[in-house]
């Protein structure tokens, strides 16, 4: 297979499409706004007008696109897969949407002959660009097999989880699981403030103890440098899927819905603008009375 589609080259998938570009594939791609294929385009990837042109011009799809409605458009819309006559038939979705959307897009496709393959990807824009992704995949275990030469340009893990739609799980849990030890992390340390112990010694004291690992020193590195790089964080949208999900589940999850809370204060108070870290710091500024 040489010939891939990507549909939605914003920051993560233009990222994640370079790299499979570096890798030997030829891409074709779109997005809504082309000037954001353009850094594509000068690698060589060939822009089209549609999902459903993407289609019939590639022997697999691949998208990373913002939303549930943006899924939809993309799979069953006007210019959708869905109306594709010729060309790809599987597509691999990294969105961060709920389950429920990609299961219902999929069995609708699944009439027209498609297969859907859902998968998540856990990172950052750096990351992606990296390729260093964890990328978790679920559905067919036969096509995660056959398709590991596309993930491996992508992601640094690659875990099958699945079902078709636990990979968006997946996804939901882990930023419900990050933003509950960004928002504590923050808070302990504006307690010790209080109490007279700085961010840096907050930090040196995690990383002599049982609590280190790779997040805790990303999260206390920003903390400590206050170097908060302006961006949309995803994290808030992935919690609210996860917390709209438990509630249909009838599962308490009391620790996951104030940390959504604290990022409703960030969005209410305008301290919203940054990565996850950067919200937490601020918000917490903001109910410490803290001056900007």
């Amino acid at each position: 297979m040489t010939t891939l589609g990507f549909i939605g080259t914003g920051g993560m998938g233009s990222g994640m499409a370079a790299n499979l570009i570096k890798a030997g594939y030829k891409l074709v791609v779109t997005d809504l706004r082309r000037e954001q294929a353009k850094a594509l385009e000068s690698l060589g990837a060939e822009f089209k007008n549609s999902p459903r042109e993407v289609s019939e011009s590639c022997e697999l799809v691949l998208s990373m696109l913002p939303n549930n409605d943006a899924v939809r458009a993309v799979g069953l819309g006007k210019g959708g897969l869905a109306e594709a006559t010729s060309g790809a038939k599987v597509w691999i979705d990294f969105s961060s949407i709920d389950k429920e959307t990609i299961v219902s897009v999929g069995g609708e496709l699944e009439k027209k002959g498609w297969t859907i393959v859902d998968a998540s990807a856990g990172g950052v824009e750096e990351v992606a660009a990296a390729g260093q992704l964890a990328l978790w995949i679920s559905g067919s275990k036969a096509l995660f097999d056959a398709y590991q030469p596309i993930f491996k340009p992508m992601g640094k893990s690659i875990l099958h989880v699945g079902e078709l739609g636990n990979a968006k799980l997946v996804k939901n849990a882990m930023a419900m699981l990050a933003a509950v030890q960004h928002m504590s992390l923050v808070e302990v340390g504006s307690w010790l403030k209080k109490g007279g112990l700085d961010d840096a010694t907050f930090q040196t004291v995690l990383l002599n103890s049982q609590q280190d690992s790779i997040a805790v020193r990303r999260i206390m590195e920003i903390v400590v440098s206050r170097n908060f790089k302006p961006r949309k964080s995803w994290m808030p949208k992935d919690v609210g899927f996860g917390l709209d999900m438990a509630r249909e589940m009838e599962v308490p999850m009391p620790f996951v819905s104030l940390a959504s809370q604290m990022f409703a204060i960030a969005q209410a108070t305008g301290q919203d603008g940054y990565e996850a870290t950067g919200i937490a710091c601020n918000v917490y500024d903001v109910i410490n009375g803290k001056k900007g």
